[in-house]
């Protein structure tokens, strides 16, 4: 993963369709999926992974130029499990649908590393209802991702339920409204509310006990034993993790590792005990983000240098010329007019 990109890998199948459904409407999916680097054969190879930030763009570019505000639900409409990748077997065969969503909020990171779902207290205090929150890690998402994935949730619910409604009660999105509220209410058959502080579904609480039909308690546990001996984080290393958190967090709070281990759902300790293992610490994931941001900043951009030092987390631009110093052994200055990072020199992290 390079570091100047500041987000997470996706499976490509989270593309699956929309080929065909621009097609549909008169305009040419695979010229549309060539122009952004896709193709058919990609998006449907199942061990194929992009940039979430491409994916988002496909997405809001997609809905704009065709004039198709519910494009996310559009295409979370036309999926089914199996767009997860070997998670689908799993939570398809689960005994309940609240194990199936346990199941999710452990290994979604098998979909994308950048997506997380989790059941929560109900947001409006309703009793006998908790909230299924949809987030992404370390990112602003999308709206038209974030209805995208939010849909997919109530469609895999929908399928879990065995195709039929399984008593929604509203949903909460984090944007303005994209599409006519005619269009959300027709998708997911009910309230919907704009402009919350997170995605989340109001569910029934008895829906977490309800049994998945047509599950397979044999399938269910070759499935997770698969998920639990071929997936994990270190697929995904943790530095990495950390590092795409903090290329979002630096300009506005500063590197906070309570709060990087809150989003990671880790006790601080594990975080740094996980970082150890891959040779590294905190302080070193934050030293290494902003050495790539500070070359970006200083030799692809004409902000000042306390500017760039500000939005880097440091308090004072000396911080900022002594570290470009220790990265580069030259000065901010004299690295902004030779316009690239000293090819003789390598990070050098405290």
């Amino acid at each position: 993963m390079s570091l100047r990109d500041t987000d997470l890998p996706v499976r490509c199948s989270a593309l699956q369709g929309l080929s065909a459904l621009v097609t549909e409407i008169g305009g040419s999916g695979p010229e549309l999926l060539a122009a952004y680097g896709f193709d058919e054969a990609r998006i449907a190879e199942g061990n194929s992974f992009a940039s979430l930030r491409v994916v988002e763009r496909v997405l809001e570019e997609t809905a704009r130029r065709f004039a198709l505000p519910d494009l996310g639900l559009r295409m979370a409409a036309q999926q089914d499990l199996h767009v997860l990748g070997p998670l689908a077997i799993a939570m398809e065969n689960s005994r309940t649908i609240g194990e199936a969503i346990d199941c999710a909020s452990r290994y979604l990171f098998v979909y994308s590393p950048a997506l997380s779902l989790e059941e929560t207290d109900d947001p409006l205090g309703s009793p006998g209802v908790v909230g299924l929150r949809y987030t992404t890690t370390g990112i602003k998402a999308a709206p038209q991702a974030i209805d995208y994935g939010i849909g997919i949730v109530h469609r895999v619910l929908t399928l879990l339920h065995g195709d039929a409604a399984y008593g929604l009660r509203s949903v909460l999105l984090p944007h303005a409204r994209l599409a006519r509220e005619s269009s959300y209410r027709k998708y997911f058959g009910a309230e919907v509310r704009f402009d919350c502080p997170s995605a989340v579904l109001r569910v029934p609480s008895h829906l977490l006990s309800t049994p998945v039909r047509g599950g397979d308690d044999l399938l269910h546990d070759i499935a997770m034993d698969h998920l639990e001996t071929h997936f994990g984080h270190q697929h995904v290393p943790m530095s990495d993790l950390v590092a795409a958190i903090l290329s979002e967090q630096l300009g506005s709070s500063g590197p906070d590792l309570s709060k990087v281990a809150r989003l990671l759902s880790l006790h601080p300790r594990s975080l740094q005990r996980s970082l150890s293992k891959e040779g590294t610490t905190f302080s070193g994931v934050v030293d290494r983000v902003r050495r790539s941001q500070a070359l970006d900043l200083i030799t692809r951009t004409d902000l000042s240098f306390s500017q760039i030092a500000a939005s880097l987390g440091m308090q004072e631009q000396s911080s900022l010329t002594r570290a470009v110093r220790r990265w580069f052994d030259t000065s901010p200055s004299r690295l902004r007019r030779e316009g690239q990072e000293p090819k003789s020199q390598s990070a050098r992290i405290e």
